[in-house]
């Protein structure tokens, strides 16, 4: 089983920044690396969509065109963690942001390309 965590809670007035983090643990776990990572948001009454993803090794990455230039994902393979930098925050952004782990050999956008998901944490941006 892995389990994924997030943090980074926040309440943020617009143009704003946050930046969201995601570790990887789990007793069947087995390396962090092997796994591609992506961020989804789901706001109140819409479908989970897609927010940003990066490969394996972390040198391809692909951001869906509403945060593109505003959000940037990364991860440091060696402390299990994916992060999700989020500058320009608008009231659009507001949303539960989960965090996934997949065993796609590449960037995955669909939410059945990923097996394992952590509980989500509310980001929202107030006006």
């Amino acid at each position: 089983q892995v389990q994924l965590v997030e943090s980074g809670v926040g309440l943020v007035q617009a143009g704003g920044s946050l930046r969201l983090s995601c570790v990887a643990s789990g007793r069947t776990f087995s390396t962090f690396s092997s796994y591609i990572m992506g961020w989804f948001r789901q706001a109140p009454g819409k479908e989970r969509e897609f927010v940003a993803g990066i490969s394996r090794s972390g040198l391809s990455i692909l951001h869906a065109d509403s945060v593109k230039g505003r959000f940037t994902i990364s991860r440091d393979n060696a402390k299990n963690t994916v992060y999700l930098q989020m500058n320009s925050l608008a009231p659009e952004d507001t949303a539960v942001y989960y965090c996934a782990a997949g065993l796609s050999p590449t960037i995955a956008t669909m939410r059945s390309s990923y097996r394992y998901w952590g509980q989500g944490t509310q980001v929202t941006v107030s006006s």
